[in-house]
């Protein structure tokens, strides 16, 4: 944290300042995000929505046009081998990647 020095002459007036900005009508504090969601556009949000367990492959498709074995051959060479081969595992072994098993699962 940042400690900002204010001649004692100044302090009154900046307090008095702050005080109004904090109770502005509508103000809320913005909560970040960790790992926001990239723009679809952006290159990056083929990589996002394929760690992302929530986004099956088929809607990938839908959205990008990027087959399964595309979205493999992107992470294949945007990763590092060891994130490839974490993230490989882990598609696998969820199996919830395909729409068609994560339906399965939600009857269950």
């Amino acid at each position: 944290m940042k400690i900002i020095a204010i001649p004692k002459e100044n302090a009154l007036p900046f307090f008095f300042k702050y005080i109004r900005f904090m109770k502005k009508k509508g103000y809320s504090p913005v909560t970040k995000v960790k790992n926001p969601e990239p723009k679809i556009d952006d290159p990056d949000w083929i990589i996002w929505a394929a760690w992302a367990d929530r986004i099956t492959f088929e809607e990938i498709k839908q959205k990008t046009g990027k087959s399964e074995s595309d979205v493999i051959k992107i992470m294949r060479k945007t990763l590092k081998p060891s994130s490839f081969r974490l993230w490989r595992k882990r598609v696998h072994e969820k199996s919830i990647k395909h729409k068609k098993n994560l339906n399965i699962q939600e009857k269950k």
